[in-house]
């Protein structure tokens, strides 16, 4: 029940963790763009599990909010990106699995990178906090994992070095990728810094079809990560991971599924909330 336990979480957490483009970095002062989930934007989710005679059993909801902050002191302004993912309906009570993942992201504007990742694990009493510093001028990541319920116990740290790769994290990854182009059968690599290590994650669009979303019948792409596998975010599980964005400019997430052999995870986007434009 451990087990499942950890991979149910972990499969939910993994929604959050979508491709992105290696960006090139830019000079500080190129004026960043208007993105299409600025100035404040919401995205709520649904997620399902299925397995053999289980069909589609709600297990759990998601919510991604995006939003940035004035400039202050000369400063470009900052990109806040705040997920939960919070467990739901019969399966979590039947399994006992009661859950409850936070993680907030703060991201440079310019150059879409990470600066600093804050995860907040809420499995029933246990609770862990974890944070990752990235600092690119030095190229080390710095992370940090802290039991709240225990603050005299010694906090576990690792400090891993990286040089020219675009880091992101497993919620940053998600807009970055939506201010990319698309097209089919486009591949490249991601960069991903979670739980003290950068993890090189193959990325493939697969087909673009149109499909019945809240928003209505759009065109949407499917992405590929290879999230499972050795050297991967998941090396100890086989499975697989899409997730669809719309194919206009705002590339909007509405659907994803994670296979693997615990069953299928469908989550579906059921609600957007956007806030007026930007001003900058």
């Amino acid at each position: 029940m451990k087990t499942q336990r950890t991979i149910l979480v972990f499969i939910l957490q993994v929604t959050l963790a979508v491709a992105a483009f290696i960006f090139p970095l830019q000079a500080r002062a190129q004026k960043a763009l208007p993105r299409p989930f600025e100035p404040l934007e919401e995205l709520h989710f649904e997620a399902e599990f299925s397995r053999a005679l289980i069909r589609k059993l709600d297990v759990a909801d998601l919510k991604f909010q995006a939003s940035s902050s004035p400039k202050t002191n000369g400063e470009s302004y900052a990109l806040t990106f705040k997920a939960e993912v919070t467990s739901k309906g019969f399966f979590a009570r039947l399994f006992n699995l009661k859950f409850k993942e936070t993680v907030e992201s703060i991201v440079e504007p310019l150059t879409f990178t990470v600066k600093k990742t804050t995860i907040l694990d809420e499995q029933g009493k246990r609770v862990r906090e974890t944070k990752s510093t990235f600092d690119s001028a030095k190229g080390q990541m710095t992370w940090t994992l802290r039991d709240p319920n225990n603050p005299q116990s010694e906090p576990r740290q690792a400090i891993t070095e990286f040089s020219g790769q675009q880091l992101q994290d497993v919620l940053s990854a998600i807009y970055f990728i939506r201010t990319q182009p698309l097209e089919t059968g486009k591949t490249f690599d991601i960069f991903i810094g979670d739980g003290g290590r950068v993890y090189t994650i193959p990325v493939k669009v697969l087909e673009k079809k149109r499909m019945k979303t809240v928003l209505g019948r759009v065109e949407a792409f499917r992405v590929n990560a290879e999230l499972f596998g050795p050297e991967r975010l998941i090396d100890n599980e086989k499975g697989e991971f899409s997730i669809w964005f719309t194919a206009d400019a705002r590339h909007v997430p509405v659907g994803g599924r994670v296979k693997t052999d615990y069953g299928t995870f469908d989550i579906t986007l059921k609600r957007v909330i956007t806030g007026p434009p930007a001003v900058k």
